[in-house]
């Protein structure tokens, strides 16, 4: 006698929902720059960058993403290959580059809470 048990017996429902893990990766970002730990926002911004690549539903995310990533590595490539480097990549950052990130990670949430509350279309 054979059973079959269901993996999952939720209903798979299609939401436009952002997941959470990138939403606050995006906040994060511009909270550690701005309080002078940048180097450790590499994490968040590598969470955003991931997330949003892997999620399809995020495709609207992806250009954002991909705009603070470009934001966060050119300081950080400037840091690592400059000739006299700080003790740490929040003082060698100039304060705009800093503005940029900050504007790119609140761009990255801004068009989170868009995508989020648009509704979902029928794909059928």
């Amino acid at each position: 006698m054979s059973t079959t048990h269901p993996v999952d017996a939720r209903p798979q429902r299609e939401t436009g929902r952002t997941p959470r893990s990138v939403i606050i990766s995006a906040v994060a970002v511009p909270l550690l720059v701005v309080g002078q730990f940048a180097m450790l926002a590499i994490v968040p911004v590598a969470l955003v960058l991931v997330g949003t690549l892997r999620d399809a539903r995020l495709r609207a995310l992806r250009w954002w993403a991909g705009a603070l990533a470009a934001a966060y590595a050119v300081p950080l490539a400037l840091w690592a290959i400059g000739p006299e480097r700080a003790p740490s990549l929040s003082k060698d950052m100039h304060p705009a580059f800093a503005a940029l990130i900050v504007v790119a990670a609140v761009a990255v949430v801004i068009a989170a809470v868009v995508v989020r509350r648009r509704p979902v279309r029928d794909g059928g």
